[in-house]
């Protein structure tokens, strides 16, 4: 202790200093969110018929405009999409096969609500009963998919609870496959989109199954109930529900040129209303935003001044290309402010955060985004970090 005493205190400091950098060294990259909600910029938002609603541009994860999507409420059959992608994850890592037999239990055939009509006696395929579950929405076909996969429903919803979790569904809880009233089964607008999204990201080689317009099974043909299938011809999917309690919901996806959006509609009065709405929602969406990209991925914004490092600087932007929804016409008076994290101290990782990006449109903030390193830079020798710590000692750092 008399030792430190005879210490100047800025000397004192820069050994505490040099030790801090030694021990970032063992820890990782920050993790970074991205802003989701976009501002309207004096757009005037739709009104529609019906409880709870969401817009949401499927390549950015942005939310272009919404009512109640955060609200709690019944899913009735959107909870099959849920049913379709862990089927469809179940294909892709092999635990089933398309063409696999499946015994119909008991209880599957006597499942109640929309039906497939397979049988107990007569085996069927896995991929029919995918179209079971995504084109005539049958309940039956849900509980033969759940009990394969997990040897019951019960089971099953655990499955679904778990991998509604690792997407970030917090406002989502799963009790059967079908979407059957229960009081704790339940989810949200903005959750529906997101499993949506993740539906045609993750599984793009299926996801032709929801533009399917009718399916014959067992000698019994049944339509498809997205009514905006044959009405629109941009919409490619996705799923219907009802019941008495849910009202009459649909979640749907359209493509236009290089952009798609999803619409989540729920709760409307009948199923004419909710498919007028749902294209009312997406037709406000492509005429009223674009869909632009800023940057390419690894694209150097700027270099920031590394302190402590075996570099000096490091090159700040994207690990991907930066997409971004913005109001029609506003990409050319976007004007882009990049701040460092100051400080930057080494070690620093590919794509640690180190700065923000702010865009400003006429004057107001759109939206703050974070940027990361593009390289590694180590830590520096014990010359190298004494001679940064003096520096930022004399900086005020």
């Amino acid at each position: 202790m008399r030792f430190h005493r005879l210490l100047p205190r800025f000397f004192l400091a820069l050994l505490l200093s040099l030790h801090a950098s030694a021990a970032l060294a063992q820890s990782g990259p920050v993790q970074s969110q991205a802003q989701s909600q976009i501002p309207l910029q004096g757009i005037p938002a739709p009104t529609l018929a019906a409880k709870s609603w969401v817009l949401v541009d499927h390549v950015t994860g942005q939310v272009l405009a919404a009512s109640e999507a955060d609200t709690r409420v019944e899913p009735a059959s959107l909870t099959k999409l849920m049913t379709a992608y862990l089927a469809f994850a179940a294909l892709k890592a092999g635990t089933i096969d398309a063409e696999q037999q499946v015994q119909v239990s008991e209880k599957a055939w006597r499942q109640e609500g929309s039906r497939m009509f397979i049988e107990p006696r007569k085996p069927v395929t896995v991929g029919e009963l995918l179209r079971g579950v995504i084109i005539q929405s049958g309940n039956d076909a849900c509980i033969a998919l759940a009990e394969l996969m997990a040897g019951s429903e019960e089971a099953f919803a655990v499955l679904m609870n778990q991998e509604a979790q690792r997407m970030g569904l917090a406002g989502t809880h799963f009790t059967n496959s079908t979407g059957l009233p229960d009081p704790e089964h339940y989810t949200t607008a903005h959750d529906l989109a997101k499993l949506a999204s993740a539906v045609i990201r993750d599984f793009p080689e299926h996801y032709g199954l929801y533009s399917t317009r009718s399916y014959t099974y067992n000698g019994i043909t049944q339509p498809n109930r997205n009514s905006l299938l044959r009405l629109d011809d941009t919409v490619d999917g996705m799923k219907t529900g009802h019941t008495a309690a849910a009202g009459y919901c649909l979640v749907a996806s359209a493509l236009r040129g290089s952009r798609r959006l999803i619409s989540v509609v729920l709760g409307s009065t009948s199923e004419t209303t909710r498919a007028q709405e749902s294209q009312k929602l997406l037709n406000f969406g492509f005429q009223f935003f674009d869909t632009v990209q800023l940057y390419s991925a690894d694209q150097a914004l700027s270099q920031f001044r590394v302190w402590k490092g075996a570099e000096n600087e490091i090159a700040a932007g994207f690990t991907h290309d930066f997409t971004i929804s913005l109001p029609k016409g506003k990409a050319d008076k976007v004007e882009a402010i990049l701040e460092s994290r100051q400080p930057v101290l080494a070690p620093l990782a590919k794509g640690q955060e180190i700065g923000t990006l702010k865009l400003v449109i006429d004057g107001d903030l759109f939206g703050e985004y974070p940027v990361v390193a593009l390289e590694e830079v180590p830590l520096a020798g014990f010359w190298g970090r004494l001679w940064d710590a003096i520096l930022m000692w004399f900086k005020g750092l």
